[in-house]
């Protein structure tokens, strides 16, 4: 069952600009260690940022809240697997309002995915609640998120 889903549409330039006024204040606030360095080795780094701030913006509306009541931008970190797949970790707050969301015997999974064609970013998120193993459904696995 979908407990949530959200999108979001950032501009690519407008990250840019914020980058070069606000530097490491803006990376920081809003960033894990593992985003930062992410995107510090592409080449385009702006573009690289701003799909991960679409996706913490669609996050935060799948979750249902937006960016209000307690949830902080680094409570929600995009990761990718070998295969360049990306994977949303939920932290903090973040990781309390999933759990509230999810209903008993369920496990919830969190899809992402990321676009951009420049000067536009954007994300897609949805939220999954499916069965858990102990309940009879499928046992998935899912890798393990960094530490943030």
């Amino acid at each position: 069952m979908i407990l949530g889903i959200g999108t979001d549409l950032a501009n690519i330039e407008r990250i840019e600009r914020t980058l070069d006024r606000f530097g490491d204040r803006f990376r920081n606030r809003v960033f894990t260690e593992t985003e930062q360095r992410k995107a510090e080795r592409r080449s385009d780094t702006a573009g690289t940022y701003a799909k991960r701030w679409a996706a913490k913006e669609a996050c935060s509306k799948a979750l249902g809240t937006g960016l209000r009541m307690g949830i902080s931008w680094r409570d929600m970190a995009v990761t990718n697997l070998r295969s360049g797949q990306p994977v949303m970790h939920v932290t903090g707050w973040a990781a309390k309002r999933l759990r509230e969301m999810t209903p008993d015997g369920h496990e919830a999974i969190i899809h992402v995915t990321l676009t951009d064609d420049h000067p536009w970013a954007q994300a897609f998120v949805v939220i999954e609640a499916r069965p858990s193993a102990d309940q009879g459904g499928a046992s998935l696995t899912y890798p393990t998120p960094p530490r943030m």
